[in-house]
């Protein structure tokens, strides 16, 4: 028997998901060797590189999947430069690379976030997470100091954004080890 889409759609089970930009292997492993450097001393729990485009948000995997591609059809590959190392007050924004807020890679975010639906409750500030964890300020400035010694030349680092991700981010668990990728999608740099 056929069931129409809309009805299993309103029986499947919401998750939270998100859209990450991940850099390119070249970056992406330099902040490997970044969050090593950081986790080694400061602990907290692995993740991949990335810059987080669309929030946590609350759908079926069926509607998250349908939101993705057609967020990624519309969507060209993009420029990012790294600012400096900096520190914040959230588990998940502790230590991190704060990146230019251009209208480039703030209008990619606002572009996957109309499609998704999604709501800021403050301004995008793009970055790529080296470091979660609840450290004091005293820790943060220790980490941060790290960082940049671990890779001084880090600050000013321009790279292309041409891959999307969709991954299942179940924001309540900080090991992180539920979080799964669900989908990934190359933008065309035309």
């Amino acid at each position: 028997m056929d069931i129409p889409e809309t009805a299993t759609a309103t029986t499947a089970q919401k998750h939270f998901y998100s859209v990450w930009a991940v850099p390119p292997e070249d970056v992406a492993s330099r902040a490997k060797k970044l969050m090593e450097g950081l986790g080694s001393e400061f602990g907290g729990p692995q993740f991949e590189p990335h810059v987080t485009v669309v929030g946590a948000i609350a759908l079926t995997e069926h509607d998250a999947l349908d939101k993705f591609r057609s967020a990624c059809e519309g969507l060209k590959a993009y420029t990012a430069t790294v600012d400096r190392v900096a520190t914040g007050t959230f588990f998940y924004q502790c230590v991190y690379l704060l990146l230019h807020p251009t209208s480039e890679v703030v209008e990619a975010s606002d572009h996957c976030s109309e499609h998704f639906g999604y709501k800021r409750s403050t301004p995008y500030m793009p970055h790529l997470s080296l470091l979660y964890g609840d450290l004091t300020d005293d820790e943060k400035k220790r980490a941060e100091e790290k960082a940049n010694k671990l890779d001084d030349s880090i600050n000013g680092l321009t790279f292309k954004i041409s891959c999307l991700q969709l991954w299942k981010t179940d924001t309540e668990d900080d090991t992180l080890k539920s979080w799964e990728k669900i989908a990934e999608c190359s933008l065309s740099s035309n």
